[in-house]
C-alpha cells in the first residue's frame, strides 16, 4: 500500500482534478503543516491561521483545474494561494482597525441605518455594571472590534476563557436589559 505522503505529485493532481476526495485528503496530509506554518507566520493568530488554512484547501479544491505544471510545482502554486489569503486577511484586519481609529468612521457608524444608537438605550451603562472581567471582554470584542483570538492575546489568557467570559457577559447583559425593559 502506498503511503499518502508518497503518492507522486502528478497522481495527486489527477485525483484532485477528477474531484476525488481522497486526493484532497492526501494533499492535506502532505502539505497542511507547511502551509499552516507560512500562514501563521503572516497572520500570527492561531484561530485565524486555521481558518485561512481551511480556506486555502477549499480554494485549491475549487481551482485545481487552473493549476499549470509548466508554471511551477504544485506546492508553489498552493503556497501562493495560502500566502495571498493570509496577506488579504492581515490587510483586512489592519484596514478595519484603521477605520475604527478614524473619527469620521466612528461618527458614521455610531448609528445604524434606522438611527439606532446603543447609547440611547443605556447599553453602555449596563455594560458598566458588569464585573471587570466581563466589561473588559465586551469592550475588546464589541467596542474595539477585536476577534476572540486577538482579545486572548491582548489579555494573555486562553482563547477558551475569552469565549466563556464573552458568552457569560452576553447572558448577563441580556438579563440586565430585560430587567430594564420591564421597569
Amino acid at each position: 500500500m502506498v503511503s499518502r505522503k508518497t503518492i507522486p505529485e502528478q497522481e495527486l493532481i489527477e485525483l484532485l482534478a477528477s474531484r476525488d476526495v481522497k486526493g484532497l485528503e492526501y494533499l492535506y496530509d502532505r502539505y497542511s503543516a507547511a502551509l499552516y506554518g507560512v500562514i501563521h507566520r503572516i497572520v500570527g493568530v492561531q484561530e485565524r491561521s486555521e481558518e485561512i488554512l481551511q480556506e486555502t484547501f477549499l480554494r485549491i479544491w475549487e481551482r485545481v483545474r487552473h493549476y499549470d505544471p509548466a508554471k511551477g510545482r504544485l506546492f508553489t502554486w498552493m503556497l501562493n494561494i495560502a500566502r495571498n489569503l493570509a496577506i488579504d486577511a492581515v490587510r483586512s484586519r489592519e484596514f478595519r482597525e484603521h477605520r475604527q481609529d478614524d473619527p469620521l468612521e466612528k461618527a458614521e457608524h455610531s448609528h445604524t441605518r434606522n438611527g439606532f444608537n446603543p447609547e440611547t438605550i443605556g447599553l453602555r451603562n449596563l455594560v458598566d455594571t458588569l464585573d471587570a472581567d466581563y466589561r473588559e471582554i465586551i469592550d475588546l470584542l464589541y467596542y474595539r472590534g477585536l476577534t476572540q483570538a486577538e482579545a486572548a492575546l491582548k489579555l494573555n489568557i486562553p482563547l477558551g476563557t475569552v469565549k466563556t467570559r464573552s458568552r457569560a457577559a452576553l447572558l448577563k447583559l441580556r438579563a440586565l436589559f430585560e430587567t430594564e425593559i420591564e421597569h
